[in-house]
């Protein structure tokens, strides 16, 4: 049995219309293979071995916090990048490496130029690549330290920093796309199956609420407390939960009066019910069409946050961050052509997925 015959004929005639939309559904397999592949960063850029072994004991750093003193040294944490760790442990055992040797936080000290350097795509010459008389081993002889995209002007990878940023923003927008979304559908389904009052008492409330001025909210907001993740999180969806109030109440409101729902009604089914089995479904239609175009303003929202200062921590990976990075650094134009090449095709992929998902939820498309 197919995949696809597992659905109902309706889903199945949807999921046929989405992927006759060629743009959207390639932009569709591109974006989740991006972002499949950024869940595992750790795995691909990080100063941290994966495993290692010495003296006969296998080690997790990617894991598990060694102290220095486990090799040998006196520091409470095991810089693994610095030669002489890496000589003690690559002489009792082996190491595991990432394909790119750079955390997001991570500082290249052996730049070959002041930061922000160029982007550097081959090893330096086989000379250069033989161990000095204190037996220091060259770090620009090794591919896992080559900064692909350049460095900041903090000597931090642009590749790996773009990587985890990709990371963060997308999973941002996703959970705040998620936890907006279902608080938008539960306050638009109550507005519009009750009607009367509770419509006319809720839309005043979300009028004055909507007419707040957000960005300096939160701006205000993080001057009182350091922003992280889950707070912002919380900021934000304090103003983004009205998006899809609209929609979800007009639905509710049409269809509150059908025969179905009459009928339904009638046999004894409770408020709840109805909503839930009945005018739930038909108000989704409308609702996952404008999910990715909310998924793509919660990401633009949360880059613009990071650009003004507002947004993660400093020194989180952020893409915002970089969008600074290349105004602040005119003379390094690989900062800003990276940041506006991952943005835009950030950005045009989830226009393009929401497209295919509004054509496959139209009843009135028809295949070619």
């Amino acid at each position: 049995m197919a995949f696809a015959d597992r659905f109902s004929p309706l889903n199945q005639r949807r999921l046929q219309l989405f992927r006759a939309n060629k743009r959207g559904f390639w932009s569709f397999n591109i974006f989740m293979a991006l972002f499949a592949i950024s869940l595992f960063a750790p795995f691909i850029a990080n100063d941290r071995p994966i495993l290692a072994s010495y003296k006969g004991e296998l080690l997790y750093p990617l894991f598990v916090d060694y102290p220095e003193s486990k090799f040998g040294g006196f520091l409470a944490n095991t810089n693994y990048r610095d030669p002489v760790n890496t000589d003690e442990i690559e002489a009792n055992g082996w190491m595991l490496w990432p394909p790119v040797r750079y955390s997001f936080n991570t500082v290249n000290l052996e730049l070959p130029e002041p930061a922000p350097s160029r982007p550097a795509f081959r090893l330096t010459s086989k000379q250069a690549c033989t161990k000095y008389p204190q037996d220091v081993r060259d770090p620009q002889c090794i591919a896992g330290n080559l900064n692909w995209l350049g460095t900041d002007d903090q000597g931090r990878d642009v590749f790996t920093r773009v990587l985890y940023g990709f990371r963060i923003s997308v999973a941002f927008g996703l959970i705040l796309t998620l936890f907006s979304s279902i608080i938008g559908v539960i306050a638009g389904a109550v507005q519009g199956y009750f009607g009367g009052w509770t419509d006319l008492l809720f839309q005043r409330g979300i009028d004055i609420w909507s007419s707040m001025p957000a960005l300096y909210m939160i701006i205000i907001a993080t001057a009182f407390v350091t922003p992280s993740f889950w707070l912002l999180l919380v900021i934000l969806l304090l103003f983004s939960w009205t998006t899809l109030i609209g929609v979800v109440r007009a639905e509710f409101l049409r269809a509150r009066n059908f025969e179905y729902v009459r009928a339904a009604r009638a046999l004894g089914l409770g408020d709840v019910a109805i909503m839930l089995k009945h005018l739930l479904p038909n108000a989704l239609v409308s609702t996952i069409t404008f999910m990715p175009f909310i998924l793509s303003g919660s990401v633009t929202t949360l880059t613009a946050l990071d650009y003004l200062g507002f947004g993660l921590p400093a020194g989180s990976a952020s893409l915002g961050e970089m969008v600074k990075q290349g105004k602040e650094n005119l003379q390094a134009p690989w900062l800003a052509i990276t940041a506006f090449i991952i943005l835009s095709s950030m950005l045009t992929l989830l226009v393009f997925i929401g497209e295919a998902v509004r054509d496959s939820l139209d009843p009135r498309k028809t295949f070619r």
